[in-house]
C-alpha cells in the first residue's frame, strides 16, 4: 500500500484511482444492507415455520397426515353413497315410468232425467301416456262401467266427447 491512500488490490481490479476508506465505506454499507435482509428474512422464516407448525399439528397434537386420511376416506366414503343414491334415483324413475301418474276426470249426466251428474269418464296414464278410460254410465236401471286400453295417447277404440275430454285432461292438453 503506498502512501496516497489506494491499494494495490485496487490497482489490480483496475479501481486503482478510488481511496480505499471510500470502498470500504461503500462495502460496509452493502454489507450492513444485506445484514438487515437476512434478518428480516429469518424473522419472516420463523414465522412461517410457527404458522406450519401449528398447521401440521393442529390443536389437540394430531398429525396433518391422520386428518388428511380420515378426509380421504370420508370423501371415499360420500362417493360410494352418491354413486349408491343415483343408482336407485334411476330405478325408481325407471319404475315411476310405468306408474299412473295423470288423471283426467269428467263428471257428466248421462242422461238428461237424471241430474247430479252421476257418470263419469276417469283416464289413468303413465309417463308415456299409456293407461286406460273407465267410463261409468249411470242410470235409472242401474250403473253400466266400461274400460278401454289407451296406448301413447290414442285408443283403437272410439271414445264419446266425455272420455276424449278426460283423456286430454290427463296428458295436459286441456284444463278441467
Amino acid at each position: 500500500m503506498n502512501n496516497t491512500g489506494y491499494s494495490e488490490l485496487l490497482n489490480t481490479i483496475g479501481l486503482g484511482n478510488i481511496d480505499i476508506a471510500y470502498f470500504l465505506i461503500g462495502m460496509s454499507g452493502i454489507l450492513i444492507i444485506l445484514l438487515i435482509l437476512t434478518i428480516c428474512l429469518l424473522v419472516k422464516t420463523h414465522k412461517l415455520k410457527q404458522r406450519l407448525d401449528k398447521f401440521v399439528l393442529g390443536k389437540d397434537g394430531v398429525s396433518l397426515e391422520q386428518d388428511i386420511i380420515a378426509l380421504f376416506e370420508d370423501n371415499k366414503f360420500l362417493k360410494i353413497n352418491s354413486d349408491k343414491n343415483k343408482k336407485d334415483i334411476e330405478a325408481l324413475y325407471k319404475r315411476m315410468e310405468t306408474a299412473y301418474q295423470k288423471m283426467g276426470l269428467v263428471k257428466y249426466d248421462a242422461f238428461q232425467q237424471m241430474g247430479g251428474k252421476l257418470s263419469f269418464s276417469l283416464a289413468l296414464l303413465n309417463e308415456n301416456n299409456d293407461g286406460f278410460i273407465i267410463n261409468s254410465v249411470h242410470s235409472t236401471d242401474g250403473c253400466y262401467s266400461y274400460t278401454k286400453k289407451i296406448v301413447a295417447g290414442e285408443s283403437s277404440i272410439t271414445l264419446g266427447k266425455e272420455e276424449e275430454k278426460a283423456l286430454a285432461i290427463a296428458m295436459g292438453e286441456e284444463k278441467n
